[in-house]
């Protein structure tokens, strides 16, 4: 274990004061109506989950009733606090909890924080070839002047203009052929995934400009995502990083592969014109496995049956996190994340609450994940790109296989939220329980 620094001391005993005291307001200042005050709030809490999943999977009157309890159950909670007068006192006691949550990440943060692969110098760029696509990210090549900036900087830009798709393999296989010595990419994480691949292929080094939507690929190099420019400094002051790239039935990725309701969702045709209307209406049928594929997968000793949605990462998300939207620990521990969800009723819905501990959650990590169905084909979402995949769908990782060249400064990776462990906390906070130095 690492030594404990005097700040992780000083925000792990802030963090369990403010805990500690978050209880206390609510034990003076309320007296005996503490119990029932935890009472409502538990109550309404489990009530307005389980009505947002009645919405998620009912129809009709059903949908509209549970909407109305959604509204109604945090109205009611703060009735009741209003009318006992004890408003002000539980927003005290959140008040405090929200600063022992954030003291005790701060103090865990040093121990968890964020592995960034090692970096590497590397040669001269003498022609690098970058592929821009003018759509992504609402026209950010245009916005932040990317193509004018490259070319000054003796780079050979691409885009992908005109009528009809693209190959962008092709186009990168092209590129490297006539003599490419770097390979890059401004556009959305699908596409840097294709010329990622290529570029691993021909160990030629890559270059990411964050000009999608997301750009997570971006965030969890420590790219600067608000001025996709800055990655172009990687050109005349760039460092290279090796970093995993996964493939899912062939397919490469770079962040993450999804299957289930989503991926089944996003393969309707009426999806990209009414995304909330379409979601709405399919819903229903797939949570409750009325429609769509019964799942099955295995990563290593851990068996996911029937999940109705499954992620496969390319190096594990943060701790709790089942969505994929948050950061990844490193890119380069040669081991994919598996994250599975079963929800079929409202109980199961509510239990998400209790974050990894749910018991409608399962996560695993491991070298290798195979996907199979009870059809011989299943919806994909890969790095947001829906396909459909024949099963079983190997998702594999490959160690270290890209070369990633970055700008020597870059805002950098910052920590993924860490786990919080009380026990911990005491020990770092407490001297009478971290016990006698040895």
């Amino acid at each position: 274990m690492e030594p404990t620094t005097p700040r992780q001391r000083w925000l792990a005993r802030a963090s369990l004061t403010a805990a500690v005291a978050s209880v206390l307001v609510l034990a003076v200042f309320a007296g005996l109506k503490t119990f029932g005050l935890l009472l409502v709030g538990l109550i309404g809490t489990v009530a307005t989950v389980a009505a947002l999943w009645w919405i998620l999977t009912r129809r009709g009157p059903s949908r509209l009733l549970a909407g109305l309890l959604a509204v109604a159950a945090p109205v009611w909670m703060l009735v009741a606090y209003t009318g006992a007068r004890l408003l002000w006192v539980v927003l005290v006691a959140w008040a405090l909890w929200l600063l022992a949550l954030a003291a005790g990440r701060g103090a865990l943060g040093r121990a968890d924080r964020t592995v960034a692969p090692a970096e590497r110098p590397t040669p001269p760029v003498e022609r690098a070839v970058l592929i821009m696509n003018p759509r992504s990210g609402g026209g950010k090549v245009e916005r932040f002047g990317l193509r004018e900036r490259a070319e000054s900087l003796g780079a050979q830009v691409l885009l992908l203009e005109g009528p009809g798709e693209t190959d962008v393999c092709e186009l990168a296989r092209k590129a490297a052929a006539e003599g490419a010595d770097l390979l890059g990419v401004a556009g959305g994480d699908g596409t840097q995934a294709l010329v990622a691949d290529v570029a691993a292929a021909l160990d030629l080094p890559f270059l990411v400009i964050p000009a999608g939507t997301r750009n997570h690929f971006a965030l969890d190099l420590g790219l600067d995502r608000e001025d996709p420019s800055k990655a172009l400094d990687a050109l005349r002051d760039g460092v290279e990083l090796r970093v995993d790239l996964g493939r899912a039935g062939g397919r490469p990725f770079v962040n993450n592969v999804s299957f289930g309701a989503y991926a089944e969702v996003v393969q309707s045709p009426a999806y990209r014109d009414g995304k909330t209307r379409t979601t709405l209406e399919l819903l229903p049928d797939l949570l409750l496995g009325e429609k769509g594929a019964t799942l099955t997968a295995r990563a290593g000793d851990t068996r996911f049956t029937s999940p109705q949605a499954l992620l496969i990462s390319n190096n594990p998300y943060g701790t709790g996190d089942i969505a994929g939207l948050g950061r990844r620990a490193r890119l380069d521990g040669g081991v994919l994340g598996a994250v599975g969800v079963v929800v079929n009723n409202a109980a199961q819905a509510a239990g998400l609450l209790r974050g990894r501990r749910a018991a409608g959650l399962t996560q695993a990590t491991a070298a290798e994940v195979v996907v199979d169905a009870d059809r011989p084909s299943i919806p994909a979402g890969v790095d947001g790109e829906a396909l459909v995949l024949p099963v079983p769908v190997r998702c594999v990782v490959r160690p270290r296989a890209l070369r990633v060249l970055v700008p020597r400064h870059r805002p950098g990776m910052r920590a993924a939220r860490p786990r919080l462990e009380w026990r911990r906390l005491a020990r770092m906070g407490l001297p009478a329980v971290r016990g006698p130095h040895r």
